[in-house]
Protein backbone atom coordinates (compact mmCIF):
# COMPACT_ATOMS: atom_id res chain seq x y z
CA UNK A 1 0.00 0.00 0.00
CA UNK A 2 1.12 3.61 -0.61
CA UNK A 3 0.46 6.52 0.99
CA UNK A 4 1.45 10.41 0.94
CA UNK A 5 2.41 11.00 4.50
CA UNK A 6 2.70 15.03 5.33
CA UNK A 7 4.10 16.45 8.41
CA UNK A 8 3.66 20.95 8.74
CA UNK A 9 5.31 22.69 11.08
CA UNK A 10 5.52 26.43 11.93
CA UNK A 11 8.49 26.39 9.27
CA UNK A 12 8.31 23.97 7.11
CA UNK A 13 5.74 21.08 5.44
CA UNK A 14 7.71 18.06 4.80
CA UNK A 15 5.97 15.21 1.99
CA UNK A 16 6.73 11.78 1.22
CA UNK A 17 5.63 8.63 -0.17
CA UNK A 18 5.28 5.92 2.20
CA UNK A 19 4.73 2.26 1.33
CA UNK A 20 3.62 -0.60 3.87
CA UNK A 21 5.14 -3.54 3.62
CA UNK A 22 3.97 -7.06 4.16
CA UNK A 23 6.05 -8.15 6.96
CA UNK A 24 4.85 -4.53 8.35
CA UNK A 25 7.65 -2.34 8.05
CA UNK A 26 7.09 1.07 6.39
CA UNK A 27 9.97 2.54 3.85
CA UNK A 28 9.25 5.85 2.39
CA UNK A 29 10.99 7.80 -0.44
CA UNK A 30 13.18 11.07 -0.37
CA UNK A 31 11.09 13.49 1.37
CA UNK A 32 10.52 16.75 -0.46
CA UNK A 33 10.45 19.77 2.42
CA UNK A 34 8.46 23.15 1.39
CA UNK A 35 8.62 26.50 3.22
CA UNK A 36 5.32 27.44 4.38
CA UNK A 37 6.07 31.18 4.15
CA UNK A 38 6.38 30.56 0.50
CA UNK A 39 2.68 28.66 0.17
CA UNK A 40 -0.79 30.61 0.68
CA UNK A 41 -2.05 27.73 2.01
CA UNK A 42 -1.91 23.66 2.66
CA UNK A 43 -3.79 23.14 -0.88
CA UNK A 44 -0.91 25.45 -2.99
CA UNK A 45 2.25 23.23 -1.24
CA UNK A 46 0.46 19.83 -1.73
CA UNK A 47 -0.18 21.31 -5.68
CA UNK A 48 3.29 22.36 -5.83
CA UNK A 49 4.38 18.43 -4.59
CA UNK A 50 2.53 16.64 -7.13
CA UNK A 51 3.65 18.81 -9.61
CA UNK A 52 7.42 17.62 -8.53
CA UNK A 53 6.14 14.15 -8.64
CA UNK A 54 4.99 14.03 -12.06
CA UNK A 55 1.21 15.03 -11.83
CA UNK A 56 0.28 12.07 -9.69
CA UNK A 57 -0.17 10.90 -6.49
CA UNK A 58 -1.67 7.92 -3.93
CA UNK A 59 -5.43 8.26 -2.92
CA UNK A 60 -4.75 7.90 0.71
CA UNK A 61 -2.90 10.56 2.48
CA UNK A 62 -1.78 10.89 6.68
CA UNK A 63 -1.03 14.50 7.96
CA UNK A 64 0.58 15.40 11.32
CA UNK A 65 -0.20 19.02 12.13
CA UNK A 66 1.65 21.20 14.57
CA UNK A 67 -1.47 21.90 16.76
CA UNK A 68 -4.36 20.61 17.95
CA UNK A 69 -6.46 18.78 15.86
CA UNK A 70 -10.62 19.11 15.79
CA UNK A 71 -13.25 20.55 14.67
CA UNK A 72 -14.79 22.07 11.47
CA UNK A 73 -11.24 24.29 10.85
CA UNK A 74 -7.82 23.55 11.99
CA UNK A 75 -5.84 26.36 12.19
CA UNK A 76 -2.07 25.88 13.13
CA UNK A 77 -0.19 27.19 15.99
CA UNK A 78 2.68 28.55 14.54
CA UNK A 79 1.80 29.05 11.26
CA UNK A 80 -1.14 31.06 9.61
CA UNK A 81 -2.60 28.15 7.02
CA UNK A 82 -5.96 26.58 7.95
CA UNK A 83 -7.36 22.96 6.82
CA UNK A 84 -11.04 21.99 6.78
CA UNK A 85 -10.91 18.31 7.18
CA UNK A 86 -14.80 17.73 5.58
CA UNK A 87 -13.33 19.26 2.39
CA UNK A 88 -9.51 17.49 2.35
CA UNK A 89 -11.24 14.62 -0.13
CA UNK A 90 -12.57 17.00 -2.77
CA UNK A 91 -9.22 19.22 -2.41
CA UNK A 92 -6.31 16.44 -2.29
CA UNK A 93 -8.24 14.04 -4.14
CA UNK A 94 -7.89 11.43 -1.93
CA UNK A 95 -10.05 8.12 -1.07
CA UNK A 96 -8.68 7.80 2.91
CA UNK A 97 -7.20 10.14 4.82
CA UNK A 98 -5.93 10.87 8.67
CA UNK A 99 -5.18 13.88 10.11
CA UNK A 100 -2.82 13.41 13.69
CA UNK A 101 -1.47 15.78 16.01
CA UNK A 102 2.81 16.45 14.48
CA UNK A 103 3.99 14.52 18.38
CA UNK A 104 1.17 12.24 18.01
CA UNK A 105 2.45 11.02 14.76
CA UNK A 106 6.20 11.26 16.76
CA UNK A 107 4.78 9.10 19.47
CA UNK A 108 3.90 7.04 16.70
CA UNK A 109 7.33 6.60 15.17
CA UNK A 110 8.96 5.61 18.55
CA UNK A 111 6.51 2.82 19.28
CA UNK A 112 7.54 1.36 16.10
CA UNK A 113 11.63 2.43 15.69
CA UNK A 114 14.24 -0.29 16.06
CA UNK A 115 16.52 0.22 19.28
CA UNK A 116 19.23 1.23 17.20
CA UNK A 117 17.31 4.25 16.33
CA UNK A 118 17.70 5.26 19.60
CA UNK A 119 20.86 7.57 21.11
CA UNK A 120 20.83 7.23 24.86
CA UNK A 121 20.82 10.42 26.72
CA UNK A 122 20.50 9.48 30.62
CA UNK A 123 19.06 7.04 32.70
CA UNK A 124 19.76 3.46 32.67
CA UNK A 125 21.76 2.32 29.62
CA UNK A 126 19.16 -0.16 28.66
CA UNK A 127 16.31 0.00 25.84
CA UNK A 128 12.59 1.98 26.40
CA UNK A 129 10.65 -0.38 28.37
CA UNK A 130 8.61 -2.31 26.59
CA UNK A 131 5.32 -1.98 28.53
CA UNK A 132 3.85 1.41 29.93
CA UNK A 133 3.55 4.58 29.69
CA UNK A 134 6.55 6.91 27.76
CA UNK A 135 6.60 10.55 27.52
CA UNK A 136 7.45 12.02 24.09
CA UNK A 137 8.68 15.84 23.81
CA UNK A 138 10.68 18.02 21.12
CA UNK A 139 11.58 21.48 20.66
CA UNK A 140 11.24 22.92 17.42
CA UNK A 141 9.40 25.88 16.05
CA UNK A 142 7.08 25.43 19.19
CA UNK A 143 7.85 22.76 21.71
CA UNK A 144 5.48 19.72 21.14
CA UNK A 145 4.31 16.56 23.56
CA UNK A 146 2.55 13.32 23.24
CA UNK A 147 2.71 10.10 25.29
CA UNK A 148 2.27 6.81 24.14
CA UNK A 149 1.31 3.98 25.89
CA UNK A 150 2.85 -0.14 25.24
CA UNK A 151 0.23 -3.02 26.27
CA UNK A 152 1.81 -6.06 27.32
CA UNK A 153 0.20 -7.94 24.05
CA UNK A 154 2.16 -5.57 21.71
CA UNK A 155 -0.44 -3.33 21.01
CA UNK A 156 0.29 0.75 21.56
CA UNK A 157 -2.08 3.90 22.03
CA UNK A 158 -0.88 7.47 21.80
CA UNK A 159 -2.34 10.88 22.72
CA UNK A 160 -1.79 13.97 21.63
CA UNK A 161 -1.36 17.00 24.27
CA UNK A 162 -0.76 20.21 24.21
CA UNK A 163 2.08 19.76 26.75
CA UNK A 164 4.53 22.60 25.51
CA UNK A 165 2.14 25.19 26.89
CA UNK A 166 2.48 24.85 30.86
CA UNK A 167 3.49 26.86 32.62
CA UNK A 168 7.21 27.88 32.67
CA UNK A 169 8.93 27.47 36.17
CA UNK A 170 12.06 29.44 36.62
CA UNK A 171 14.47 27.57 39.27
CA UNK A 172 17.40 30.01 39.54
CA UNK A 173 18.10 33.39 39.28
CA UNK A 174 19.05 33.46 35.35
CA UNK A 175 15.68 31.82 34.54
CA UNK A 176 14.15 34.70 36.74
CA UNK A 177 15.55 37.02 34.26
CA UNK A 178 14.57 35.48 31.69
CA UNK A 179 10.75 35.07 32.85
CA UNK A 180 11.09 38.89 33.90
CA UNK A 181 12.35 39.40 29.91
CA UNK A 182 9.40 37.32 28.40
CA UNK A 183 6.77 38.76 30.95
CA UNK A 184 7.26 42.36 29.39
CA UNK A 185 5.67 40.82 25.99
CA UNK A 186 3.59 37.99 27.10
CA UNK A 187 0.94 37.67 30.29
CA UNK A 188 1.18 34.22 30.68
CA UNK A 189 4.73 32.60 29.77
CA UNK A 190 4.59 29.03 28.93
CA UNK A 191 7.41 26.66 28.92
CA UNK A 192 7.64 26.99 24.67
CA UNK A 193 8.60 30.21 25.10
CA UNK A 194 11.94 29.13 26.46
CA UNK A 195 12.41 25.30 25.55
CA UNK A 196 11.82 26.40 21.93
CA UNK A 197 14.15 27.16 18.92
CA UNK A 198 13.00 30.58 18.66
CA UNK A 199 13.11 30.94 22.86
CA UNK A 200 17.36 31.58 22.02
CA UNK A 201 16.89 34.83 21.06
CA UNK A 202 14.88 35.54 24.05
CA UNK A 203 18.20 33.37 26.48
CA UNK A 204 20.49 35.10 24.50
CA UNK A 205 19.49 38.58 25.43
CA UNK A 206 19.10 37.81 29.24
CA UNK A 207 22.31 36.59 29.17
CA UNK A 208 24.07 39.52 27.46
CA UNK A 209 21.30 42.45 29.91
CA UNK A 210 23.02 40.10 32.62
CA UNK A 211 26.75 41.22 31.95
CA UNK A 212 25.96 44.46 30.43
CA UNK A 213 26.73 43.43 27.04
CA UNK A 214 25.59 45.43 24.02
CA UNK A 215 24.97 42.81 21.39
CA UNK A 216 23.64 43.14 17.42
CA UNK A 217 20.43 41.77 17.45
CA UNK A 218 20.31 38.44 15.72
CA UNK A 219 17.55 35.81 14.62
CA UNK A 220 17.23 32.48 16.32
CA UNK A 221 19.49 30.36 13.32
CA UNK A 222 22.41 33.02 13.30
CA UNK A 223 22.35 32.65 17.69
CA UNK A 224 22.25 28.64 17.20
CA UNK A 225 24.62 28.84 14.44
CA UNK A 226 26.91 30.29 16.16
CA UNK A 227 26.59 28.83 19.47
CA UNK A 228 27.60 25.32 18.14
CA UNK A 229 30.06 26.23 16.08
CA UNK A 230 32.14 27.88 19.06
CA UNK A 231 31.95 31.59 17.41
CA UNK A 232 30.48 33.07 19.98
CA UNK A 233 30.66 32.18 23.79
CA UNK A 234 27.69 33.84 24.61
CA UNK A 235 25.52 32.01 22.15
CA UNK A 236 27.34 28.58 23.33
CA UNK A 237 26.39 30.07 26.76
CA UNK A 238 22.52 30.28 25.83
CA UNK A 239 22.57 26.89 24.58
CA UNK A 240 23.70 25.47 28.14
CA UNK A 241 21.10 27.52 29.45
CA UNK A 242 18.50 26.36 26.70
CA UNK A 243 19.68 22.84 27.72
CA UNK A 244 18.87 22.87 31.43
CA UNK A 245 15.43 24.19 30.86
CA UNK A 246 14.75 21.38 28.57
CA UNK A 247 15.90 18.86 30.76
CA UNK A 248 13.85 20.62 33.94
CA UNK A 249 10.38 20.24 31.34
CA UNK A 250 11.07 17.05 31.01
CA UNK A 251 11.39 15.87 34.15
CA UNK A 252 8.21 17.58 34.92
CA UNK A 253 6.29 16.05 32.11
CA UNK A 254 7.34 12.28 32.62
CA UNK A 255 6.00 13.30 36.59
CA UNK A 256 2.96 14.88 34.95
CA UNK A 257 2.23 11.70 32.32
CA UNK A 258 3.27 9.34 34.50
CA UNK A 259 6.33 8.65 31.73
CA UNK A 260 8.27 6.35 34.16
CA UNK A 261 8.82 3.88 31.05
CA UNK A 262 11.00 5.83 29.16
CA UNK A 263 11.15 9.68 27.97
CA UNK A 264 12.05 10.43 24.01
CA UNK A 265 13.42 13.64 22.78
CA UNK A 266 12.33 14.41 19.24
CA UNK A 267 12.52 16.96 16.76
CA UNK A 268 15.30 18.37 14.46
CA UNK A 269 16.45 20.76 16.88
CA UNK A 270 16.69 18.17 19.60
CA UNK A 271 18.81 15.48 16.89
CA UNK A 272 21.09 18.73 16.70
CA UNK A 273 21.70 18.98 20.21
CA UNK A 274 22.35 15.13 20.31
CA UNK A 275 26.13 15.67 21.05
CA UNK A 276 25.47 18.73 23.38
CA UNK A 277 22.83 17.30 25.49
CA UNK A 278 25.28 14.38 27.21
CA UNK A 279 27.85 17.04 28.43
CA UNK A 280 25.31 19.60 29.66
CA UNK A 281 22.93 20.09 32.72
CA UNK A 282 20.17 18.30 30.82
CA UNK A 283 20.32 14.86 33.23
CA UNK A 284 21.04 16.70 36.57
CA UNK A 285 17.92 19.28 35.69
CA UNK A 286 16.23 15.74 34.80
CA UNK A 287 16.68 14.09 37.72
CA UNK A 288 16.18 17.31 40.21
CA UNK A 289 12.73 16.63 41.48
CA UNK A 290 13.34 16.95 45.17
CA UNK A 291 11.86 13.71 46.67
CA UNK A 292 11.36 11.78 43.59
CA UNK A 293 15.07 12.39 41.98
CA UNK A 294 15.34 8.67 42.89
CA UNK A 295 12.64 7.72 40.43
CA UNK A 296 13.55 10.33 37.35
CA UNK A 297 17.50 8.69 37.53
CA UNK A 298 15.66 5.63 36.64
CA UNK A 299 14.21 6.60 33.61
CA UNK A 300 15.91 5.73 30.46
CA UNK A 301 16.08 9.07 28.55
CA UNK A 302 16.47 8.71 25.04
CA UNK A 303 17.03 10.93 21.51
CA UNK A 304 15.06 9.42 18.33
CA UNK A 305 17.48 9.49 15.25
CA UNK A 306 15.17 8.46 13.07
CA UNK A 307 15.67 11.11 10.05
CA UNK A 308 12.22 11.64 9.81
CA UNK A 309 10.00 11.03 12.41
CA UNK A 310 6.79 13.06 12.22
CA UNK A 311 6.53 11.45 8.57
CA UNK A 312 7.21 8.07 9.76
CA UNK A 313 4.81 8.45 12.17
CA UNK A 314 2.00 10.14 10.47
CA UNK A 315 2.00 6.55 7.84
CA UNK A 316 1.94 4.55 10.97
CA UNK A 317 -0.72 6.29 12.36
CA UNK A 318 -2.85 5.71 9.56
CA UNK A 319 -1.80 2.24 8.82
CA UNK A 320 -2.83 1.75 12.32
CA UNK A 321 -6.48 3.35 11.60
CA UNK A 322 -6.97 1.83 8.21
CA UNK A 323 -4.37 -1.75 8.21
CA UNK A 324 -2.42 -2.73 5.62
Amino acid sequence: MELVTVDIGGTHARFAIATSKADGSITMDEPVTLHTEDHASFQTAWEDYRAQKGGSLPDKVAIAIAGPVGGEVIRFTNNPWIIRPALIPAKLGCADYVLVNDFEAVAHAVARAGEDEFLHLTGPESPLKPTGRLSVMGPGTGLGVAHLYREPDGTYRVSATEGGHIDFAPLDPIEDAILARLRKRHTRVSVERVVSGPAIVDIYATLAALEGRAVKEQDDVAIWTAGMEGTDSLAAAAIDRFCLSLGAVAGDLALAQGGFAGVVIAGGLGYRLRDHLPRSGFAERFRAKGRFENLMAGIPVKLITHPQPGLFGAAAAFIQQYGD
